[in-house]
Order: structure tokens, then sequence, then C-alpha cells
């Protein structure tokens, strides 16, 4: 489809100026086809900005986004790993819809454009810097290398403020794609700055960031309460700072040029924050991100705070909305996200979701045959009801290869170490043991998820409620362990080699390591 072919019936279609004045229609068209830029951490949770109260954490850029803009406090990825949870922000559909690319490190399928390319091949001009959809590989079509999220801009770099934060200059790369930018078109942008995943410099956050231990308010109940985790909590505080500091520039560089008007800004994560019993997970630190937009010149009544829920699987249909196309002109797969289209432009607190549905596959290696952990569950009315479908399996990844699904970090050698010397331990149990096959949380007096309710007898209406409805919208997406099939996923091959049967090579005694975790945190 070309630049021009149903641009204007789309824009009419999509945003209802059908019936309106001609003065209304002409007002309506100055917010048509706004420029987009698509800000994401990598590993971040909920509430981890200033905007939410976190004192610890100073955000500024992000606070200005959302004092400006909209805050929401009830948004969600499907899955809380980097490939899938991007895959859906990509595409409009939760991770049980996308085959292969429901797990890390796949082959992404050629059969699913994303959101970056539809705008590409209509109108707009299109880029990013930083990571954009990865791990894995996106493929090729017609012999080309797919560019999911736009043509890279990569050229400028720095001096980083300490080690393992990027290299890349991103505020000088996007300033590079505006110059590149020559025909003045429409640009959707995607910032993925590569911070605050691991790893981290120990002590940066105390040493260069200025803070002190006895900031943060509170340490999360399934980790020991000390200097080593504090410090690591702060560390990971002083990379979620780089980026926003990053992010400030790029909002001023759009107001130096006078673009800052008609753009919307989005500032999100793509999952919870690289600590055991979060990041790869299921629960509400896993899937529970930050989120703010803000577009001066198209969101009704700034300053808003929403606190109804939103998907990771509605950014594809608001963007292809606010680029004047309907799902249908876009040549994307069906899309299972809501567009908050209305919330921006009327008003509205929320798009109408009462509930949101989380999943995993196969989220890292280390398990016999290259297994993953498969859930599925479902928050609704306070409650996050859980379903573990191999429950005899390791949520962590086996003990013998170092409890692959969890990064390396002092947090975990210290828990690791602290059952080493003591036996098993309540904290041990909860952040690398194995669970059973259902779980329930109250998570406005639980956040943590640390009381399992499931198999409390006075909660086995809602055990039987939240289970059954779940079960209804999955089979209504065509989830392939709705029918039996969940076996594909574990199916689908790794699209980095030397992580295939990466559990039989290691076990075999062959030279094969993995960057993200500690030699010490492998059990013999």
């Amino acid at each position: 489809m070309n630049n021009s072919a149903g641009i204007i019936p789309g824009l009419l279609l999509a945003t209802g100026l059908a019936g309106l004045t001609g003065c209304q229609v002409e007002q309506e068209k100055t917010l048509l086809r706004p420029n987009i830029l698509f800000c994401i951490s990598d590993d971040q949770s909920f509430p981890h900005a200033g905007a939410y109260g976190c004192n610890w954490v100073k955000t500024p850029a992000f606070d200005r986004v959302a004092r400006e803009g909209i805050l929401f406090t009830s948004a969600y990825t499907p899955n809380a790993k980097c490939a899938p949870s991007r895959s859906s922000i990509l595409t409009g559909r939760n991770p049980w819809q996308l085959e292969a690319a429901a797990n890390h490190v796949p082959y992404f399928p050629e059969k699913f454009k994303t959101f970056q390319e539809a705008l590409l091949e209509n109108g707009y001009f299109t880029g990013f810097t930083g990571k954009g959809w990865a791990p894995g590989n996106p493929g090729e079509i017609n012999g080309k290398r797919r560019e999911l999220t736009g043509p890279g801009y990569q050229k400028h770099t720095l001096s980083p403020p300490a080690r393992f934060i990027s290299n890349n200059n991103y505020a000088a790369n996007f300033e590079a794609f505006l110059d590149a930018n020559t025909d003045e078109k429409p640009f959707s942008f995607w910032f993925g700055a590569t911070e605050p995943h691991r790893a981290y410099e120990y002590g940066v956050g105390v040493n260069k960031g200025g803070k002190s231990i006895s900031d943060i308010d509170r340490v999360f109940g399934f980790w020991p309460d000390n200097d080593t985790v504090r410090n690591d909590m702060l560390d990971y505080a002083y990379e979620i700072e780089y980026f926003d500091s990053q992010l400030e520039k790029m909002l001023k560089i759009l107001e130096d040029r006078g673009l800052l008007e008609n753009t919307i800004v989005v500032v999100t994560s793509d999952n919870g924050m690289p600590f055991p019993r979060v990041k790869g997970n299921s629960y509400e630190l896993s899937n529970h991100l930050p989120l703010a937009m803000m577009w001066p010149k198209g969101i009704k009544k700034p300053g808003r705070v929403i606190d109804g829920f939103i998907s990771f699987i509605d950014f594809a249909p608001t963007f292809i909305e606010l680029a004047g196309l309907t799902p249908e002109h876009s040549g994307m797969q069906p899309m299972s996200g809501e567009s908050l289209v209305p919330v921006l432009k009327n008003h509205k607190n929320a798009n109408g979701r009462d509930l949101v549905m989380l999943g995993r596959e196969r989220t890292d290696l280390g398990r016999p045959g290259d297994a993953g952990y498969p859930i599925r569950a479902i928050v609704k009315d306070n409650y996050l009801y859980l379903r573990n479908y191999e429950p005899d399996r390791w949520p962590a990844g086996n003990p013998e290869t170092g409890y692959m699904d969890v990064d390396g970090s002092p947090t975990k050698t210290f828990i690791l170490n602290e059952r080493r010397r003591q036996g098993t331990s309540r904290l041990w149990n909860l952040n690398f043991g194995m669970r059973p096959g259902e779980e329930l949380y109250n998570i406005a007096s639980d956040p943590d998820c640390l009381h399992n309710l499931a198999a409390d007898l006075l909660q086995a209406p809602r055990v039987a409620e939240m289970s059954l409805l779940m079960e209804e919208e999955l089979k209504k997406e065509g989830d392939p362990r709705m029918s039996g099939q969940g076996h594909i996923f574990d199916e689908y091959p790794y699209s980095e080699p030397e992580r295939i049967r990466y559990y039989e090579r290691f076990m075999a005694g062959e030279p094969v390591t993995a960057g993200w975790i500690e030699a010490s945190d492998v059990e013999k």
C-alpha cells in the first residue's frame, strides 16, 4: 500500500471525523499523524520513578512526561522477558498468539508485521537506537533482513559514566535520525535503552550517584534486607536515572526543533527489574511496569492519573490509529489490543479493561530439552491468579546449571550462599524453589506475592472463577495450551545455536558458558 492510498478515508473512519463541521474537521486534522517517540528502558519495575512517589530513583524527565501528559498506574506487559514483551508491543498481540515469538531468543515469524513496518509503508519515517526487538533473529523478507523497529541509528558514541552502561549516545543518534528526515515526514522513533539491564558496576549508586542505602524505604519481602541487596537496588536506580537523562535530552531536542507539540512521547519498560523472583516471572513486580505519555497538542486534560488497566498489546493499535490507519489498512495481523486514543483525546479515565492477561513460555535456557516454564495468569479485582502448567520443572532454571533463568547478581549470589551456609530457607524457596500448580495473591494487600491463597478453602470460589475466566479468554485468543498443544512452544528452536541443548552440553562437560550467571551459582 502506498502513502496516499486509503490514508484519508482511514483517518476519517479511525478518528470519527465524519459528520463534523468543516471547521471541526480542520481542527482535528492538525492532530492527525503525530510524530511518535517510543522510549523503553530495559528491566524497570513499577513503581521505580519519581512520579510514583519513589524517593530513591530520580526521574525528572519521566516525571515531566507524566505531569504534562498522563501517568498510568496499572500498565502490564503480558510477558516479563525482553523479546516476547517487545513482540507484543510491536504486534498488538499476546505472546501465546505469536507462535515462536512467545519465547525468548526466537526466530520472529514472517507472518507478523510490526507497527513500525506498517508505519514505514504508510508514509512515516522510522528508526531506532539502542536495543530494538531483541534478542532473537528477525528473519528476512525477499532476501532482506527485517527491521522490526526501523533502521538503526547507532553511529554516535560517548564515554559512559559507569562500567556496563552503554556507550551509545542515544540522544545524538536521535538527532541524527531527525536530520535524516529531509522530507519532514511524520516520524516514529524507538529509543531502546539497555539500562538498567545487568551487569552493574557494584556500588555505583553510592559512589557516583550520591545515594545512601538508607534512602530505600522498603526491600521486597522475598529478599534479605541487608547492605548487599540495598547496594544492588541503588545500582539499578543509577542506571534508570541514566536512561532518564537521555530521555531529558531527547525532549529538549524536540522542543528546540519545534517538534514536541505534535509528538506523542511514550515512556515505559519491557519487563520487571533483573533480580530474583521478578524478571521472567509472572508476579506483580514482574509484569507491572511504569508508563507515562505526553502529547501537548493532542492529550485532553493533561496531568491526569489513570488507574485503569493498560496492556502492552494496546500500544500498536494506538499508534496505527494515530497514523490514520484502520487495522485492516495497516496490513498487520488482527490485534487483540485496544487503542488508547479515546483515553488520550476524550478525557476518559481508562479504555474499558477490567482485567489483564499474563503468561510465560521459554524465557531462558538451562533446563533439560530446552524446556520452558509455562504459566498463564490473570489480574482482576486486585487479585492475581496463576497456573503453572509444569510444576515439576524448576521455575528459575535447574540448580546444576546455575538457575539460568535468573540474571547473575549480588542479590542472587547472597541468597544462594545463605542456603549453602544455613540450608534451605524461606527466601531461597521463594526465589528458586519449585512452585505449586496454582497460585492466588491479593495484590492490594500483598504486592510482593508472598502469601499464596490458592489452597485456602475460603478462596476456592475465587480460584474457580478466575481459572474459568482465564481459560475462556485464552480460548478466544487461540492459545495452543487451551487445545492441548502447549508443547509446541518448547519445540520452537532457539535462534542462537549456542543455546540449543545447552543443558545437555553443559552436563556433558562441554566448554559452554553463559555470561549472565556467576560460576559460584552453579550447584553441583
